[in-house]
């Protein structure tokens, strides 16, 4: 398994438009953050977490050829916005792509992306396939997934793991019973938004202590705000084993 981080900031990414803070000005190709995103090749299958609205220049960048499905973990727009760009895969491969999601991110995708859903679609417009997940394992494609609820403040999110990889993003609570499915995990990625509290996501110290209960050999954190803090400076804080992720960032496994 090969995994990419195509972004990892928050919903504004960062530089964000009109800051002049040391880490929006930083030079350090570390504190530039696209929207979070994630790419997973697996057993010959090419894989994304969220499309969001950087989701062109994401794949343009990593020069990826081949998109076979694409998992969503909840409906707000830095995660969806892209949808529309996977039609360049639909010209390539001359296939629908399968999405999966929850029920009401699914009645978002219609609902915002209606012209995709039309009865009589405008010629070029994207392909896909809607398959609906609830909180149990599922296959994407003969490969297995395991669905991660977490909460996003009442918002419900999907985090999902596929091996020894589990992804989470935009959550500031996991209930005991989920953070069962995600122990024994090798390379976590996590939500760590800012040092201040934030009424949906995680704090850097909230991400720091449920990673090291987690304890997984690899942690990068991710949705990343430019409050966080510069990148090189940040780490130095961190424990050996828990990283801030960057855009671009290639794990194996």
């Amino acid at each position: 398994m090969i995994i990419t981080l195509l972004g990892t900031g928050t919903s504004s990414g960062v530089p964000l438009i009109g800051c002049t803070c040391e880490v929006c000005r930083s030079v350090d190709f570390r504190d530039k953050r696209l929207r979070s995103s994630v790419h997973i090749s697996v057993n010959g299958r090419s894989i994304v977490i969220d499309t969001g609205p950087d989701f062109r220049q994401q794949v343009l960048r990593l020069n990826l050829l081949q998109l076979d499905a694409v998992l969503f973990t909840h409906e707000h727009k830095d995660h969806t916005a892209g949808l529309d760009e996977i039609r360049a895969y639909n010209f390539r491969s001359g296939q629908d792509i399968p999405v999966y999601g929850r029920s009401s991110v699914l009645n978002q995708l219609q609902r915002e992306f209606a012209y995709i859903f039309a009865e009589h679609k405008y010629p070029g417009t994207p392909h896909v396939q809607l398959y609906e997940v609830n909180n149990q394992p599922f296959d994407v494609l003969d490969v297995p997934v395991m669905p991660i609820e977490v909460m996003h403040h009442k918002l419900p999110v999907f985090g999902y793991r596929i091996g020894d990889f589990t992804y989470l993003t935009d959550l500031n609570y996991i209930a005991d019973e989920e953070l069962e499915k995600v122990y024994g995990t090798r390379v976590l990625i996590l939500d760590a938004l800012q040092r201040q509290a934030h009424i949906s996501h995680f704090t850097l110290d909230q991400a720091v202590a449920l990673a090291q209960r987690i304890n997984a050999d690899r942690t990068y954190f991710i949705h990343i705000s430019h409050k966080l803090g510069l990148h090189g400076e940040v780490e130095k804080e961190l424990p050996p084993n828990i990283r801030l992720g960057y855009d671009g960032l290639q794990i194996k496994l």
